[in-house]
């Protein structure tokens, strides 16, 4: 992942190459440390629940070309330092969710995990204006070397899969277009976003009611009037 990116030619003085590859490697480690965190709950979620709040675990380095994108977006020189100071984000880490309220166990799991929280942002109660929903824990991550033990940060991001499917295609269907058409698209994919929230309430109420026993004229009554208050 990280000999991928390091087309860093354009982007950083040569002196600087050796420096950043030395960087992202530390940071390519503490997603490595947060990701083994993450999978070692959900090995313990399927053994031990009957309900694995976690769907799968993804991440990533942001790109030479992203990193300069946001210094230059930030109006400070494209520098090491400036990375390592400004782009609290360069490593992430996405758990996506079934549910809106794993969402928020995970979110909790993370927060008590012992690691030194940076920020938590929480973008499903406050949704960006474009209609972006997730859950945002900045972490300052100890990544243990030979001779040192950095603490460097990762983001954790918790959504659900409509959240995720959305962010995706958002970032897909504005990409490299015109402005006119931005605004254009922008106003659907907000209204997308607002339906798409809808229907993750609604399969959250239907999960919670599937854990409700009874006979199967009364769980077709509950479901009935849940789908009816939620509509």
């Amino acid at each position: 992942m990280i000999e991928r990116d390091l087309h860093l030619k354009d982007l950083f003085s040569p002196q600087q190459q050796k420096e950043l590859k030395q960087k992202l490697l530390i940071y390519d480690a503490a997603i490595r440390a947060m990701k083994m965190k993450l999978e070692v709950w959900n090995n313990e979620f399927k053994i031990n629940s009957y309900h694995n709040p976690i769907h799968h675990i993804q991440s990533r380095i942001k790109t030479p070309e992203s990193i300069q994108e946001k210094l230059e977006r930030m109006d400070v020189p494209i520098s090491v330092e400036n990375m390592q100071k400004y782009i609290l984000d360069l490593a992430g880490v996405r758990v996506v969710c079934r549910y809106i309220d794993d969402v928020y166990h995970i979110a909790e799991l993370v927060k008590s995990s012992g690691l030194e929280i940076i920020k938590a942002t929480d973008y499903i109660k406050n949704p960006k204006p474009n209609g972006y929903r997730s859950y945002h824990i900045v972490l300052r991550v100890p990544v243990q070397l030979a001779h040192s033990a950095p603490q460097v940060p990762v983001e954790v991001q918790i959504r659900t899969n409509a959240m995720d499917t959305w962010a995706s295609l958002e970032h897909e269907i504005l990409y490299k277009i015109s402005d006119r058409e931005r605004e254009a698209k922008a106003a659907y994919l907000k209204e997308c976003a607002e339906e798409l929230a809808h229907i993750d309430y609604k399969m959250q109420s239907l999960f919670q009611l599937g854990r409700v026993y009874g006979s199967d004229e009364d769980a077709k009554a509950m479901v009935q009037s849940a789908v009816t208050l939620i509509s």
